[in-house]
């Protein structure tokens, strides 16, 4: 795979991409991830990547033509076909049925907005989707690129040591993962279940299940159909 992040500050990306599991997927070769400076595609002599609103109003929106761009000069490098994305408040909530499907795509490009937004042409005729990590707006797309490339990643096959580990996360089968203990058994007045260090996997198996259960229906209810 290969994912390539256009933004105006790519100094940002630099401790997310150099550590952890993004690190370690790069150098299997996994994934190649590249960052932009959306300045260096400007053609204006000062690097101004960004006006005042048509119709008035507070802030700057960032300009069409350095993203446009951008993004040709990226296709250009490309091969076979890729997916742009738009990170923005206003698109669909990210979720980890969208993590499975993007981790399946073989060329993703990322467009970070920032200031009171990005002109509205780059939604219409350059995104192939708008995606917002949730209710709440932020400074810019930046973290929310982060956050997707995390998610993302670490689905790509051959990724993560153990891959029967995706199988029992939170939201797979549209449950929350069961609790998790670790060595004490006995910590302070705290002891582990007595079901997890029995040794019979088939009751620990139960119990895991019944406990995926009762979570998600106490916390998210709306997960269970």
């Amino acid at each position: 795979m290969r994912i390539d992040i256009i933004t105006i500050f790519p100094k940002m990306f630099s401790w997310v991409l150099g550590e952890s599991i993004i690190k370690r997927a790069q150098a299997k070769g996994k994934v190649k991830i590249f960052t932009h400076n959306l300045r260096d595609f400007t053609l204006d002599k000062h690097l101004k990547v960004d006006d005042r609103p048509f119709g008035g109003g507070s802030g700057m929106v960032i300009q069409a033509e350095p993203v446009f761009r951008a993004v040709e000069a990226i296709k250009k490098k490309i091969k076979g076909k890729s997916k742009v994305i738009l990170l923005c408040p206003q698109g669909k909530r990210f979720d980890q049925n969208r993590a499975k499907k993007l981790s399946k795509c073989s060329n993703l490009i990322f467009i970070c907005g920032h200031y009171e937004g990005i002109d509205e042409r780059v939604r219409l005729y350059l995104a192939d989707e708008v995606i917002s990590i949730g209710d709440y707006v932020l400074t810019g797309g930046e973290l929310p690129a982060m956050v997707l490339v995390d998610s993302i990643v670490r689905l790509i096959p051959g990724v993560l040591g153990d891959k029967n580990s995706l199988n029992f996360e939170s939201f797979e089968g549209n449950l929350l993962e069961y609790p998790q203990y670790s060595r004490p058994a006995n910590f302070r007045k705290w002891s582990v279940p007595e079901v997890l260090v029995s040794g019979a996997h088939d009751k620990i198996s139960a119990w895991r299940k019944l406990q995926a259960l009762k979570r998600t229906r106490l916390r998210r209810p709306d997960l269970i159909r």
